[in-house]
């Protein structure tokens, strides 16, 4: 496949992610309390590495490792986060799975939307067998959208990261293939 797919949803429309983009993720994903919440979200967010991180998602496609998406409101256009199949791993068929989204967007349930379009697209196009996803343990609130999105919780991995000089546990979750397709009928 040479160029990524778009995906839509009742609300959402998941796109590439482009250039133009770059403004709004610095704004939104800049936030502090968006940061806090991944292992790979800067903050500060400064100039230049929203076009930067954009700029390797083709060639991350075409190499078949990553897939990136922007999370877009389909009534209005507005970019409101990001979600992504990563480390994508051909020979075992499984990927992580990492999202975020905007702090005006939250607790409308557009994370588990955008979480459940992106699993059937790793489960029915990629052929992934597994697709796993960790939230730090202070971050209970994205534990809720794997479970609300059919995610099995597998354990803890007790101060497994560090983010800003602060040991965190990681919270593991996976879905199966036979599992998704079970919850889909």
């Amino acid at each position: 496949m040479t160029t990524q797919p778009e995906l839509r949803t009742d609300r959402l429309f998941l796109r590439p992610f482009v250039p133009a983009d770059a403004p709004t993720i610095q704004r939104l994903a800049g936030d502090k309390d968006i940061a806090s919440t991944t292992l790979n979200i800067p903050h500060p967010y400064e100039d230049g590495m929203a076009e930067e991180w954009i700029s390797m998602h083709p060639q991350q496609f075409q190499d078949g490792e990553f897939v990136n998406f922007a999370i877009v409101l389909q009534r209005d256009g507005a970019l409101i986060g990001g979600i992504s199949l990563m480390e994508i791993n051909r020979h075992h068929e499984h990927a992580e799975l990492g999202y975020w989204i905007g702090k005006p967007y939250w607790n409308n349930g557009y994370c588990t939307e955008a979480v459940r379009a992106a699993m059937r697209y790793g489960f029915s196009v990629l052929g992934l067998n597994r697709i796993h996803a960790h939230h730090m343990g202070h971050n209970p609130a994205s534990g809720q959208v794997m479970k609300k999105a059919g995610m099995v919780y597998e354990g803890c991995q007790r101060q497994h990261v560090k983010k800003w000089d602060v040991f965190e546990d990681l919270e593991m979750y996976a879905i199966l293939k036979t599992e998704y397709e079970a919850d889909s009928t």
